[in-house]
């Protein structure tokens, strides 16, 4: 009989345990402990990705890019395609969520896009008054103005790149024109009118499948002069989403609302994986022009009903991505906002706070184990505003709303006692970063711009922050050498900043990175670096007292989008890293109700999709 090493030239290895990455693939083991033969399996699939910033964009936004370097930009936002909703912003995905792009110059919908982050294309386009002309090349930070097509119009086929780009087609007409980094010129056209194809490729390799008028089953290959009709699609389709390139070309969703896909091998097309969300008859998507159409995203559209922000990511692999998502945890005993906390997903810790009703300050402490919640040493005193640094067994509480104000206390996993330092003033509401021995108080007051470090003992002046912060708690976490301290509030004036600060254990230094929505009162991770965590909740209105559901996180780079809270709250505790973390307690606007519910966040994840074989 054949063995295995003979036909595959490979001997059937044993592990331990099952392999976790993708040289399993194609490859037979042994998994002694569980007494198996297993094999990874490679499999197309979409999964959810954090949803757009916006809440929609429709009618065809355009896109380019990749699944870890993409902007989607244009469209319009509900309830109809006019001037006052179409959309100028750009909004850009770096494989996590979403952020704040440069504007481009011109609004308007049914655009076309392609090429990379810093060198992508958008053109033509509608808008209130008539279709567009316009070309607009964007560097990754902002946009420019290009050469204008010679024949404006709207939802083309565009594929290639900014310097060697292709539009094919508009309604009621078969022009083509090909772009060169500066200018249009006019080459041979679509042997008929077409638009709102999936479109994708290369200058001199791309294709251009389905349109209207009508809904089109065609497949036209194009090498740089002539067009030649391919084998039909398999299924009639308009308004649809793309990706990919001439020879490996994913086309999603469309007209009736589809959710199906299907896939163009340069030869035939076979019905591909299904997303969650169905997109159409206007779907828009990042179209991610890339050498295959593995690791693209579509996001945006219109699911028959409303215009969505939903994104979903697409993957063809062995690994089965889980997208970040909040999740309902164990809650609290005593629901209240404004409390100190700190610790990590599994060992948090939140104590004081205001539970809205009489006498509206508490002393209690409650620990988290991941799980649930339960009751622990009380603070000395009563208080509706604490600040607090360090873990579940070494805590830190400080930043009094109730006298003395200034005194501060240590928590050894059971039991809290006041210690002799204590803050030079009053600092109610202020952010609390660090350990407790090494821990930072900062953002409350007149000016608004001091800070003070703890060394376990005794308090001394820190930092001048560049932004005053002289009320409602900021956003803030890492260490005291290493810190962030993000959005806040100040008054007078009455104004929700959305700067960026870092620390270095001597001074604040202004990054220039400004949070997506600025927020007071808000959540934050207390552990990780200051590259590395995440603001959620809050109030969005100076002056107001209002809620949002709003997550954002951040790399040391840039604020982008992350899946948003079930429940909207501000003054809400949170603790943890940006990978795993919790948001707790707070207050639900208007109306200011009291919350008690927790929840609990889990970043992307990957495992592999491990088949078991069996000999029936």
């Amino acid at each position: 009989m054949t063995d295995y090493k003979t036909l595959k030239g490979k001997r059937v290895k044993t592990f331990a345990t099952d392999l976790d990455n993708e040289q399993a693939e194609g490859q037979i083991f042994y998994q002694s402990t569980a007494g198996k033969f297993k094999t990874a399996v490679s499999g197309d699939a979409f999964s959810s990705a954090t949803p757009l910033i916006n809440s929609g964009r429709d009618e065809r936004a355009g896109g380019a890019g990749t699944q870890t370097a993409g902007i989607s930009f244009g469209g319009v936002i509900p309830p109809a395609a006019s001037a006052p909703n179409s959309v100028v912003t750009t909004e850009e995905y770096n494989g996590s969520g979403w952020s704040a792009g440069g504007n481009i110059p011109q609004g308007g919908w049914n655009m076309a896009g392609c090429g990379p982050l810093t060198a992508a294309l958008g053109f033509s386009g509608v808008y209130p008054g008539g279709n567009l002309n316009n070309t607009n090349e964007y560097n990754g930070t902002s946009w420019t103005a290009g050469g204008n097509l010679n024949t404006a119009g709207r939802a083309g086929g565009g594929f290639g790149t900014q310097t060697a780009a292709v539009n094919a087609g508009r309604p009621g007409s078969a022009i083509v024109e090909e772009y060169n980094g500066t200018s249009w010129s006019e080459v041979n056209d679509l042997p008929a009118a077409n638009y709102m194809q999936a479109a994708a490729g290369s200058q001199t390799a791309g294709t251009v499948a389905g349109g209207q008028p009508g809904t089109s089953q065609d497949v036209l290959g194009y090498d740089g002069t002539n067009w030649t009709a391919l084998t039909d699609l398999n299924e009639a389709r308009n308004s649809t989403s793309y990706a990919g390139d001439q020879n490996d070309f994913l086309i999603m969703g469309g007209n009736n609302n589809l959710a199906t896909t299907t896939l163009w091998n340069g030869t035939t097309h076979t019905a591909n994986a299904t997303m969650a969300n169905g997109r159409g008859p206007t779907g828009s998507a990042t179209n991610a022009i890339q050498p295959t159409a593995n690791g693209s995203i579509v996001s945006g559209g219109y699911n028959g009903s409303t215009t969505i922000n939903a994104a979903e990511e697409y993957n063809r692999s062995v690994n089965t991505i889980t997208a970040a998502a909040w999740a309902s945890g164990g809650n609290m005993n005593t629901g209240r906002g404004t409390a100190g906390d700190c610790g990590t997903y599994l060992a948090g810790l939140v104590f004081g706070g205001n539970p809205i009703a009489a006498p509206y300050q508490v002393s209690l402490t409650e620990e988290y184990n991941g799980t649930s919640w339960t009751e622990s040493g009380d603070l000395a005193q009563d208080s509706a505003d604490v600040s607090g640094a360090g873990t579940q067994t070494a805590a830190l509480a400080f930043a009094f709303s109730s006298s003395p104000t200034t005194i501060t206390q240590h928590y050894d996993g059971s039991t809290w006692t006041t210690v002799p330092g204590t803050l030079p003033t009053t600092q109610g509401q202020a952010r609390g970063i660090g350990t407790q021995t090494a821990a930072i108080s900062v953002g409350y007051g007149s000016p608004g711009t001091d800070s003070y470090e703890y060394d376990g003992s005794s308090w001394t002046s820190g930092g001048t922050l560049n932004n005053k912060r002289s009320a409602q708690k900021p956003g803030g976490w890492g260490i005291q050498t290493a810190a962030i301290l993000a959005s806040g509030y100040q008054s007078p004036p009455a104004t929700i900043i959305s700067n960026t600060e870092t620390y270095d254990g001597t001074s604040w230094t202004e990054t220039g990175h400004s949070v997506i929505t600025p927020v007071k009162r808000t959540a934050a991770t207390t552990a990780g670096t200051n590259s590395d965590g995440m603001l959620n909740g809050g109030g969005y209105e100076a002056g107001s007292n209002n809620s949002t559901a709003a997550t954002q996180g951040y790399n040391g780079t840039s604020w982008f989008s992350q899946p948003s809270l079930a429940t909207a709250r501000t003054n809400g505790q949170g603790f943890g890293t940006s990978t795993n973390a919790v948001s707790c307690g707070g207050n639900a606007y208007p109306g200011g109700t009291v919350i008690n519910a927790t929840e609990e966040f889990t970043g992307e994840t990957t495992s592999i999709n491990l088949k078991t074989i069996t000999d029936s």
